[in-house]
């Protein structure tokens, strides 16, 4: 076997760069070398090869035929290290960096902090910052750069934004284990209209959309107490202030608190659930690596409180 030409990429390029320009001078002056230097590069490659690649002549430099074959060979060579040197990169960055998710609240309280200790797993070396709030405040977060990515409800979700779709949440609601609406399969909006409710500020989504579709039913909610987390908002109903209204996503908070959760019917509530970011800004790759990760998980981790629902 012949033994191969010792060559750099370099090299490689100041090949490339003279039959682009078909000149030595304006190549010398886009390496940014001297042309004494450059022409001292070429020879070396030629004498490697064995074959001459450039006719030089006083008005242009014209490629061989050999030299052809040698510059669509060394093209593609330097495209090939060119990607792979990038995708190396991407990697690398992937595995260290840092990232910051803001969530909404029934996300960030349930089903996230599973999916981050996947992640962590197999990404140690990343920072990963989690910040919490309604809609809005998501929302804000992305737009202003605070956040890489913002996890929320997309039904509505301006032309800014780049969007993946998780899934849909449907509306539950939670009460303590002897409240008289816990022997029913599913409470509507008119069954509520008695109790007290533990709700969330009137900022929140899931609260506007409540609300908006009690006013449509002519039903009015009693709105005896606001809190402004799904933690609180579990605390309270299991101490028997009230009942509330809350996402699909927060069911298992409720379970772990000895609640019951009926799904809501007539109207049976639902809202998109994804992720945002600013189309202009893109995703870094440790935000792309958490990304696929939440992707590849929220299935499965979504589904996976069903089955102690009772």
């Amino acid at each position: 076997m012949a033994a191969l030409p010792d060559l750099s990429s370099r090299e490689l390029q100041a090949i490339c760069t003279v039959a682009e320009c078909g000149s030595f001078v304006a190549a010398a002056l886009t390496m940014n070398i001297s042309q004494p230097a450059l022409t001292r590069t070429v020879q070396r490659v030629e004498k490697a090869l064995g074959v001459e690649l450039f006719h030089r002549s006083t008005r242009r430099v014209e490629t061989t035929v050999a030299g052809q074959e040698f510059v669509s060979l060394a093209q593609r060579v330097l495209a090939d290290l060119r990607i792979s040197v990038e995708n190396m990169r991407e990697i690398s960055d992937e595995l260290r960096g840092r990232s910051i998710v803001s969530a909404v609240m029934s996300v960030a309280y349930t089903q996230l902090p599973r999916i981050v200790a996947r992640y962590r797993k197999s990404r140690p070396g990343i920072e990963l910052q989690v910040r919490e709030g309604v809609h809005g405040t998501v929302m804000d977060d992305v737009r202003s750069g605070v956040a890489d990515m913002g996890i929320t409800y997309i039904d509505d979700v301006p032309n800014e934004f780049s969007v993946v779709s998780l899934g849909r949440e449907a509306f539950h609601v939670v009460m303590p284990r002897n409240h008289p609406l816990s022997a029913q399969a599913g409470v509507t909006l008119e069954a509520l209209a008695p109790y007290a409710q533990v709700s969330l500020p009137r900022e929140a989504q899931t609260r506007r959309l409540i609300d908006s579709h009690a006013a449509i039913a002519g039903v009015p909610l009693r709105h005896t107490v606001t809190v402004s987390q799904f933690a609180t908002v579990m605390q309270f109903v299991w101490a028997g202030v009230g009942v509330a209204i809350v996402p699909g996503g927060a069911v298992p908070a409720a379970l772990s608190a000895d609640l019951v959760a009926r799904p809501l019917t007539r109207p049976a509530l639902s809202q998109a659930i994804g992720v945002v970011f600013l189309k202009e800004r893109g995703l870094t790759p440790s935000a792309n690596g958490f990304l696929a990760q939440l992707r590849s998980d929220w299935v499965q981790v979504v589904a996976a409180p069903r089955s102690r629902r009772r």
